[in-house]
């Protein structure tokens, strides 16, 4: 299930203007690779690129090459439809559909992408769903209330499930803890470690505890100044970057002197 990512040279526009440039990066299948750096240094931007969503912007285009195992989700003629339903996405706040019931909530993007499910399917999705996020035990006995009644840390679950349910090969994570308390941001944690064991995790995080925590490999983003575009500063092992990085900026980024 769980796929590489390779990117090589690419540059992400919004109309004229450069936001992120000439980032060639590989990542590895069954891992979780953490995005650092400071705000408005593109790291967002050129996550949002890995599943195209960052075009669903007037005038946001790439020029580049980005392969989900060899094949380039730019190509002429790929569906950008199609490559969200491989490489999947959960933003930084819980975006339940609040007048769904949380079955419906994890059969959406199922439904989304056309899947005709029997109910003995649809009930099979909705468990081994919900199991893999951590939520079943929580929810089994109220499948038929709405995903808005759950706590901000069951919701980001939730969220985590309808992604799953598309049985993606990416799960591409958006600052998902930035809105939830210590004890929901340690479930999610808890809940990436096993993610890696099916699925290839990215994770833009501002919280560089976290991605000393959760992350494989860590790469650090920064930006020259206002109006200039983000660029991926350096690249390697997650306790490389925290403890002997190459680059000055890096260094100062994590130990705190900087950003």
């Amino acid at each position: 299930m769980s796929k590489r990512i390779d990117v090589k040279d690419l540059n992400v526009y919004y109309g004229n203007f450069l936001a992120v440039e000439g980032v060639s990066i590989n990542i590895a299948a069954r891992s979780v690779t953490a995005f650092i750096g400071p705000s408005g240094c593109g790291k967002s931007t050129f996550l949002r690129t890995l599943n195209r969503m960052h075009e669903v912007l007037p005038g946001a285009r790439v020029e580049g090459q980005v392969l989900l195992d060899g094949d380039d989700l730019y190509g002429s003629g790929v569906d950008p439809v199609a490559v969200r339903s491989h490489v999947g996405m959960v933003f930084q706040r819980p975006n339940p559909f609040p007048t769904m019931s949380i079955r419906d909530n994890v059969l959406a993007g199922v439904k989304l992408n056309g899947g005709r499910l029997s109910k003995s399917d649809a009930q099979e999705v909705v468990e081994s769903s919900l199991k893999g996020a951590n939520l079943w035990n929580e929810v089994k006995d109220r499948l038929d209330k709405p995903g808005s009644g759950l706590s901000g840390g069951q919701q980001q679950r939730l969220c985590i499930a309808r992604a799953i349910a598309v049985k993606p090969d990416v799960i591409l994570m958006d600052e998902p803890c930035s809105a939830l308390d210590p004890i929901s941001t340690l479930a999610v944690e808890d809940l990436i470690n096993e993610l890696k064991e099916r699925y290839t995790v990215v994770i833009v995080t501002h919280n560089m505890q976290q991605a000393a925590r959760v992350s494989d490999k860590t790469a650090f983003f920064n930006i020259a100044g206002t109006g200039k575009p983000g660029k991926l500063i350096e690249y390697a092992d997650t306790t490389t970057i925290f403890n002997n990085p190459k680059e000055k900026a890096t260094e100062d980024y994590v130990s705190g002197r900087f950003g």
